[in-house]
């Protein structure tokens, strides 16, 4: 994903798991994290219904994070007594986890783990690779777009742009040859 023109960000809290990309709409979450750190930042989520997909005005991409790599997703947990020894007790491996030796935001396709700080993106330009919308060879620039939702599109599709008949909150600029999506949020 690529953000071309920023305007509006706000820090948020995902309330599932969500592929960068996705459109969400803002909601509640009762999760804690250090004795309450997170409780203040609203949480986003995917459309189930066509009447959330019209709340759903975010574009949702990664938290920057200083972390160095080798990340860990989700970030192995280890008794108190032994966290100072880190994972070189016995006890402590060995651990599932995902390692990531490139920071997630910067590849396209990942998913964003549901109870992660991310970024929720209002107006402004973005590009969504193939793949991240549903395909119309309708879709040109000047577009109405809208955005698909579990009811009616299935639930991998949730959060995708698509091909609009109406006037829309969201528009398209261009497709690529690549099949890259460029739109606008416009409100």
């Amino acid at each position: 994903m690529e953000i071309n023109k920023l305007v509006d960000a706000l820090g948020v809290l995902t309330a599932e798991a969500i592929t960068e990309g996705r459109m969400v709409l803002l909601t509640s979450h009762d999760q804690s994290y250090d004795y309450g750190s997170r409780e203040d930042l609203p949480a986003v989520k995917l459309p189930d219904t066509s009447v959330e997909a019209t709340k759903a005005r975010y574009c949702l991409v990664f938290a920057q994070s200083d972390s160095k790599p080798p990340l860990y997703e989700p970030y192995p947990t280890v008794p108190n007594g032994s966290a100072r020894y880190g994972f070189d007790g016995n006890s402590n491996v060995p651990f599932s986890a995902k390692v990531h030796l490139t920071y997630p935001g910067m590849k396209e396709g990942e998913i964003i783990p549901s109870g992660v700080p991310a970024v929720a993106h209002s107006r402004g330009i973005y590009t969504v690779p193939s793949g991240a919308w549903i395909f119309n060879s309708s879709i040109k620039a000047g577009t109405p777009l809208a955005v698909a939702d579990t009811s009616n599109d299935g639930a991998s599709e949730a959060g995708k742009l698509k091909f609009s008949a109406s006037v829309s909150f969201v528009e398209c600029i261009e497709v690529d040859d690549d099949k890259n999506l460029t739109f606008r949020i416009l409100y």
